[in-house]
């Protein structure tokens, strides 16, 4: 399994963990619930049901889109350096289950996970998901901004020319999209004005329900990536605010595509190294809109949008298991508000 999960080595996991590894850091997860797979368990804390159908505490999950955005942000392994590997293995995530496999929610269920995860300790809040944007949702994000809290959101996926969807569209929350092996565009990313850092999209590794594993395609997983980055930083650097956070990541991104910020790649691809541990000016004395960082990428040598319902973003396909789904896709909401400077 370890073996498999690309990313790891090409964002130079270990150097970064040599730094730090998320520690004392809480990351809210709302989505389709957290199984407590082996892989992760340590790292679970009991979380809370949006709508009915899950165990009461976030901690079911008949879907795997959750646990595997959980696994890629906190996965802690198992002894001998197998099972998966997250991100930040020391960090913990409180599950949120918002949404069913099939089912059609209401962003006002996401709006209620974040509420939740506001008054619950979260540092940081991953969205995988896009969602349409009710007054309530709105208001829930604006207040997990004013919170001190790093908001992280999927771009979207296919098709590319479809723009950035909610919440990823809100002033403030980081937009994430996609990129391939190759370090390049991943196809199934959407493109936008909006978007603020790239990451690994494509054929990524993580953990399932029931003790199995998954391979997810999407912004789904880029987002829990760079959440999982966020508290790498969040734990280095504890009085950090939010948004300081979100500079270290847009400042330190390796700069991609056309010079300096663009719709594919936003600032960049983010380096987990030199986000922890280059030193970079706080906001105000340098540009926001200053072109991203031009370092090498480093690849490894080895290697729908919705009423959310919440469209979970990507495709997860079990392996090992002798069966597979894909997460569904559900119909498209309305376009998204202008995107509101903070």
């Amino acid at each position: 399994m370890r073996g498999d999960q690309w990313h790891l080595p090409f964002l130079h996991i270990s150097e970064a963990h040599l730094v730090s590894q998320g520690s004392g850091v809480i990351v809210a997860v709302p989505d389709t619930g957290v199984d407590p797979h082996p892989d992760l368990r340590e790292n679970l804390l009991a979380g809370t049901d949006v709508i009915p159908g899950g165990s009461g505490d976030g901690r079911r999950d008949q879907d795997s889109h959750g646990t595997s955005m959980a696994g890629l942000i906190a996965s802690h392994g198992s002894a001998g350096n197998r099972g998966a590997l997250g991100v930040a293995p020391k960090a913990k995530i409180l599950p949120i289950f918002d949404t069913q496999p099939g089912g059609i929610g209401e962003a006002d269920a996401l709006a209620i996970g974040i509420e939740f995860a506001i008054t619950n300790g979260a540092d940081i809040i991953s969205i995988s998901a896009v969602a349409g944007a009710s007054v309530r949702l709105q208001q829930a994000l604006e207040a997990a901004l004013d919170a001190n809290i790093v908001v992280v959101a999927a771009a979207g996926n296919w098709p590319p020319d479809a723009g950035v969807r909610y919440p990823a569209t809100e002033g403030g929350v980081i937009a994430v999209g996609g990129v391939d092996r190759a370090g390049q565009h991943a196809a199934v990313s959407v493109t936008g004005p909006e978007v603020d850092v790239v990451a690994p999209a494509v054929d990524i590794y993580s953990t399932s329900y029931g003790g199995k594993y998954s391979k997810g395609t999407g912004t789904s997983s880029a987002t829990a990536i760079v959440a999982g980055a966020a508290a790498l930083i969040r734990s280095k650097y504890p009085y950090l605010p939010a948004q300081e956070v979100a500079h270290r990541l847009t400042a330190t991104a390796v700069d991609k595509g056309p010079p300096g910020r663009d719709d594919e790649y936003g600032y960049g691809l983010i380096d987990l190294v030199a986000a922890l541990t280059a030193d970079v000016p706080p906001l105000g004395f340098e540009s926001v809109s200053a072109p991203a960082g031009t370092a090498d990428a480093r690849p490894s040598e080895d290697g729908g949008s919705a009423v959310r319902g919440f469209a979970t973003l990507g495709v997860i396909v079990a392996v090992g298991v002798g069966w597979a789904f894909v997460a569904r896709r559900r119909r498209r909401g309305d376009d998204p508000p202008p995107r509101i400077s903070r």
